[in-house]
């Protein structure tokens, strides 16, 4: 489910992102992002991610791999862009078909810790 809410991503992701996805929703900052069919497909496979692993330890692993980044001396938008879990997604946003060919803990050829 999609839910328009510009305020909760904003303090969410300190207006950093467009969208956050918490299991089972899917939380946008504006109204025209629902609609965007490549946003919503990288907010999907956060979802799957997150079924995947279940929410606790999808969240402690997102975490873990952003503050090894920082550790690393990478700035915030390295650290979240070297994590797993967003370079599946950004690597597979536009393939809308890509979920339905994905295999199970996909994410992991990403890992590199």
């Amino acid at each position: 489910m999609i839910i328009h809410a510009p305020r909760f991503v904003r303090v969410i992701t300190g207006n950093f992102a467009r969208a956050i996805t918490l299991y089972p929703f899917v939380f946008v900052r504006e109204k025209k992002d629902k609609r965007d069919k490549v946003l919503v497909n990288h907010e999907n496979i956060h979802l799957r991610q997150q079924q995947e692993l279940l929410l606790i330890p999808f969240y402690l692993w997102y975490l873990l791999e952003y503050f090894v980044g920082r550790m690393k001396g990478y700035n915030h938008f390295q650290a979240y862009r070297q994590i797993s879990f967003e370079q599946e997604a950004y690597a597979h946003e536009g393939n809308l078909t890509y979920l339905k060919q994905r295999k199970f803990l996909a994410f992991r050829k990403y890992v590199k810790m």
